[in-house]
């Protein structure tokens, strides 16, 4: 314990009330049909962080109404593209303006430190204002090359209502890769925030309505995947249903919007690899592993919670990889130096400490971490900086995801070697490749079978680069101009010009 590098309770003080969160139903703030309400305990330090209105299947009822009146009526989806475009321009402004105030409340509700939350706030308003620049560019075609007598036209819509459900990890950032690109096409939504982390969602509804976005195109329902979850993915009002979670969760929802045949959007789990060669710049590769498992303390659907590395320098890259890891600091979220926080629920750790016990009692080697965290005057729940090695490639440690702290260290020969093992996983997100020579990256690229490769980093993101994966990993994109197409229906029009038709019945 006394080897890595722990931040004790900083001085930062939590508010000494609770954030009161109520759903937006129809431009107006309203307390569950039932009364009934749930506490949200800060991960870090506790303490009750949030108490929520928890909704019924009246609430969202009431909400997929109002969405669906909104559309219908034309309020959001007839107005132009200037129109959205300001809009959502004021929402990213506000956002920069409430940056402070939303990562803090995202700080206490899901544990992750204060400074990766105002980083990923900052990012969130970025993506408003591509967003906006969609907007205004949207546009469909024409086809003047279907001889003398016709026109043809492609027109794209909104596809109406969606249903957009967001996980706890990054409940912002994640759903301003949904909700600003629905609203630039023209969409009314009703969102589900994680149950642990619903308050940031209710600050964004505040900034929308502050904005002057029109009563019922965005309507927030507070609660649990069942009831609420489940109403927003089955009601036949509703057109679309866009999610980030589990696969096992994505899998339910596929099935459950079947009955209406409703289009689904998913971003769903990973186990991505990094593949790192002999030629590879090992300082920054070694920087790259480390920042790839344990950024928002591997609860991350893109985490790099599995490298591939060479046979023949295999253990000095392990090596270099637990001393960095000792450096990491770990801790109290609220201390700006904080690099890794809590772990969202006790279960959760639990779980995360099962794949690492059975990996050790299969064979595998703990060079680092392998157990729970404490840290000096904090309540919450902590996991060690763990690094795993002699991993096997049929172990769950290295087929599942774990979603912690937990690095799995396997080895290959051949680049094919390294391919067949990238590509011998249920999931397709990402994977990322370490190597000088061109060549070989490129080959890499081509080969892996997942929707995002970097080649010679890791994790990095723009607005204008689509995300998303393949396999079990999900359906659909998110982000750049796919991110936009996923809210759109393509509509045909063939116009016939004149007179010249021939009888069909003469």
């Amino acid at each position: 314990m006394s080897e890595l590098n722990v931040v004790s309770i900083s001085e930062a003080q939590i508010p000494s009330e609770a954030f009161v969160a109520r759903h937006l139903i129809d431009g107006s703030w309203q307390a569950s049909a039932d009364g009934a309400t749930f506490e949200r305990i800060s991960p870090s330090h506790g303490s009750v962080v949030t108490l929520a209105s928890k909704g019924s299947a009246r609430d969202v009822d009431a909400a997929i109404s109002a969405a669906r009146l909104a559309f219908d009526k034309g309020r959001w989806s007839r107005t132009s593209g200037k129109e959205r475009a300001t809009l959502l321009l004021k929402v990213a402004d506000l956002i920069d303006r409430e940056r402070d105030r939303i990562a803090l409340m995202e700080t206490l509700e899901s544990g992750k430190p204060i400074s990766q939350a105002k980083a990923e706030i900052e990012g969130a308003a970025d993506i408003w204002r591509y967003a906006a620049s969609l907007a205004r560019t949207l546009h469909g075609e024409s086809y003047n090359s279907l001889g003398n007598d016709f026109l043809g036209l492609v027109l794209k819509e909104p596809i109406g209502v969606v249903s957009i459900i967001t996980p706890w990890n990054f409940p912002f950032l994640i759903v301003t890769q949904k909700l600003p690109f629905a609203l630039a096409a023209g969409c009314t939504a009703v969102i589900k925030p994680s149950e642990m982390t619903p308050a940031t969602t209710v600050i964004l509804g505040e900034l929308l309505l502050e904005a002057g976005l029109p009563a019922g195109v965005v309507n927030i329902v507070l609660g649990c995947g069942d009831p609420v979850g489940a109403a927003m993915t089955t009601d036949k009002r509703v057109d679309m249903v866009t999610f980030t979670g589990s696969t096992a969760v994505g899998k339910a929802i596929v099935s459950a919007a079947s009955g209406s045949l409703k289009k689904v959007s998913l971003e769903l789990g990973g186990k991505n690899p990094q593949v790192i060669f002999p030629d590879a710049d090992l300082d920054s590769a070694v920087d790259a592993v480390v920042f790839g498992v344990y950024f928002n303390a591997g609860e991350c659907c893109n985490s790099g919670s599995r490298i591939i590395v060479h046979e023949d320098i295999a253990e000095e890259f392990t090596r270099r990889t637990v001393a960095l890891s000792r450096q990491v600091p770990f801790g109290d979220p609220l201390d700006p130096s904080t690099k890794v926080g809590a772990i969202i629920t006790p279960e959760h750790q639990n779980k995360i400490d099962r794949y690492v016990q059975e990996a050790a009692q299969s064979g595998a080697s703990i060079e680092l971490g392998g157990e729970a965290l404490a840290v000096p005057g904090l309540k919450g729940q902590f996991y060690q900086p763990t690094v795993v090695s002699n991993v096997r490639s049929n172990m769950p440690i290295a087929r599942d995801e774990v979603f912690g702290p937990v690095l799995s260290v396997l080895t290959f020969k051949t680049l094919d070697e390294a391919i067949e093992l990238v590509n011998d996983a249920d999931y397709g997100l990402s994977a990322g490749v370490w190597s000088e020579n061109v060549h070989t990256c490129l080959e890499f690229a081509r080969q892996a079978q997942a929707g995002t490769v970097w080649t010679n980093t890791w994790m990095d993101g723009f607005s204008e680069l689509p995300f998303g994966g393949v396999k079990e990993s999900g359906q659909g994109r998110e982000l750049g101009k796919y991110g936009l197409e996923e809210f759109l229906e393509a509509k045909t029009v063939t116009m016939r010009i004149g007179r010249s038709r021939a009888p069909w019945v003469s």
